[in-house]
């Protein structure tokens, strides 16, 4: 459990389970309580299904707690979400039109952050049949543009051809580090930013960041080594990061 897919990903292949009252994800240390009623063993199962490596470690009897969910956190996920889905039509834009592999990639990893925070949205009160059907059409679709964006890449090593504007690259990584900063404010401003799902939140939000770097890294070194080989390269990388995302999301259609 180390990004906000695979919490999802529990959280709807627990979907449904009547004794479970609240699930508390604890992010950075890989734990989950589960806050139930009755037996533990269907709980145990499904947990053990989705091959995370999750066990149980303890249990323990409590006082019932009256749980409530803050509209507040939804809005401001809304507002992440909103962010990133903006940046992924900037990005894949200006990135065909500069030849720009590099941010074509990082716009598909924003997209990959959009997907997951509104499917995430989307189940709140809807059938577990649409969540799963949503998270398929969304986990294939992300493998096919990052596959097609394999192909240019190859494409394009063998061509050696379309030195990628520079210029572009670094500006519009630059515009999407600032939104991925400010997206990452908003989490740390939050009241409920200890919560577990906000915690995933700031988790991608903070790879982000280091990908946009990236993104300008490979600008700088175009311009130095008149090549368009470091566009192609993080192109790669962010590529393989958008796939892993994808099958993560897949999960979630089983």
């Amino acid at each position: 459990m180390d990004c906000p897919s695979e919490e999802t990903l529990i959280r709807m292949k627990l979907d449904g389970i009547l004794e479970i009252k609240n699930l508390d994800f604890d992010i950075p240390n890989r734990q989950l309580t589960v806050y139930h009623n009755g037996s533990l063993e269907s709980i145990e199962e499904a947990i053990i299904d989705l091959n995370l490596g999750g066990h149980q470690q303890s249990t323990v009897q409590i006082e019932e707690v009256d749980f409530e969910e803050e509209s507040n956190q939804k809005r401001l996920l809304w507002m992440v979400l909103v962010i990133n889905f903006t940046f992924f039509i900037i990005e894949i834009t200006t990135g065909l039109i500069s030849h720009s592999m590099g941010l074509v990639a990082d716009s598909l990893d924003m997209l990959a952050d959009a997907l997951v925070y509104g499917i995430s949205l989307l189940a709140v009160g809807k059938t577990i049949t649409k969540k799963k059907r949503v998270a398929v059409i969304s986990g294939y679709f992300q493998i096919f543009l990052a596959l097609a964006g394999f192909i240019e890449v190859i494409r394009r090593f063998i061509l050696n051809e379309q030195m990628p504007d520079f210029s572009t690259m670094i500006t519009v990584s630059l515009f999407a580090l600032v939104a991925n900063g400010l997206c990452l404010y908003l989490l740390q401003k939050s009241k409920n930013k200890e919560e577990a799902h906000m915690q995933a939140s700031m988790i991608f939000t903070s790879n982000d960041v280091i990908i946009n770097g990236g993104v300008i890294l490979a600008g700088l070194l175009v311009y130095w080594l008149e090549s368009n080989k470091p566009d192609l390269i993080v192109g790669t990388i962010v590529f393989v990061v958008v796939i892993q995302g994808a099958i993560r999301i897949l999960k979630l259609g089983k």
